[in-house]
C-alpha cells in the first residue's frame, strides 16, 4: 500500500488564508504546519510499503524521515490529484491511499479501514467531509478520467467525485467521514478533539482556546466564514 499526503508548503499568505481574519498570516501558517506535522506523523506510523508527500513547495523540518517527495503538477486541483496518483503508480503498482493536510485528526485506524476496503473487493474508496468535500480518495488503479470534470471546492465535490469514479467503472466504498479544517470554527472544533497535539497547541496560540497547553482563556471565534472546501487541497 502506498500512502500519500498531498500538501502545500506552510508559507504565510499561501496557506489557510480563510483563517485570516481572525488569524494573522503567520498564525494561519503555523496552524497549517501543525496540521501537516500531525498528519505526517500518523502516516509515518501506519503500515505501508511506501510513504509519499506530493508537495507544492519545498520540504521543511516538519517532514519526517521515510517519505518520498513528489513535486505537484501545475494546474487545478483535479490535475494535481491525477498527477500524484499517476506518479505513484509509475513507481509501483500497489494501491494508493491519498489524503490532504486538513484533517490532523486522522488516525492509523482511519487509514487501515480504507486499506481493508480496498482489500475486500472495492477498487476505490472515498472519505467524505461534512461540508460536501472529501478528505480521502484511494484507488487500486488509475483511470484516465478519474478526476476529469469534477468541480473542486464546491458543496457537492465529494458526491461529484464519487459519481465520476463510478462512471469510470470503479467499485467504490465509502469510509469514515471527517471534518476538514477550512475555516476558524473548523480549527477550533478539530483542535478540541486533539488535546495536547501540535495542532491544538497552534490553535490555542491563535485563539486562546485552551486545547493545546491548557493555558488558554478564550473560547475561540464566535463565527467563521461559510463556504465549501475540498479537504485534499
Amino acid at each position: 500500500m502506498q500512502l500519500v499526503v498531498i500538501a502545500k508548503e506552510p508559507v504565510p499568505g499561501r496557506v489557510k488564508t480563510r483563517l485570516c481574519p481572525p488569524c494573522t498570516p503567520e498564525e494561519a501558517a503555523a496552524i497549517a504546519e501543525a496540521a501537516l506535522h500531525d498528519t505526517l506523523a500518523t502516516v509515518a506510523k501506519a503500515p505501508a510499503s511506501r510513504r509519499v508527500i506530493a508537495l507544492d513547495g519545498r520540504p521543511g523540518p516538519w517532514l519526517p524521515d521515510g517519505f518520498d517527495v513528489l513535486a505537484q503538477r501545475s494546474g487545478g486541483l483535479a490535475n494535481r490529484l491525477f498527477g500524484a496518483f499517476e506518479d505513484c503508480f509509475h513507481v509501483s503498482s500497489e494501491p494508493v491511499i491519498l489524503i490532504g493536510m486538513d484533517t490532523p485528526q486522522v488516525s492509523v485506524d482511519h487509514l487501515l479501514r480504507a486499506a481493508v476496503a480496498l482489500d475486500s473487493g472495492s477498487d476505490a474508496v472515498m472519505g467524505l467531509a461534512p461540508d460536501g468535500g472529501y478528505w480521502l480518495v484511494a484507488l487500486r488503479h488509475l483511470h484516465p478520467d478519474a478526476f476529469a470534470g469534477v468541480p473542486m471546492s464546491t458543496d457537492d465535490t465529494g458526491e461529484a467525485q464519487l459519481a465520476r469514479l463510478e462512471q469510470c467503472g470503479y467499485r467504490v466504498a465509502v469510509t469514515d467521514e471527517l471534518r476538514d479544517v477550512d475555516d476558524a470554527m473548523d480549527a477550533v472544533v478539530v483542535a478540541s478533539e486533539l488535546p495536547g497535539s501540535r495542532f491544538a497547541a497552534a490553535v490555542d496560540v491563535a485563539f486562546g482556546t485552551g486545547t493545546g497547553t491548557g493555558t488558554g482563556t478564550g473560547t475561540g471565534p464566535s463565527s467563521s466564514p461559510d463556504g465549501p472546501s475540498t479537504p485534499v487541497r
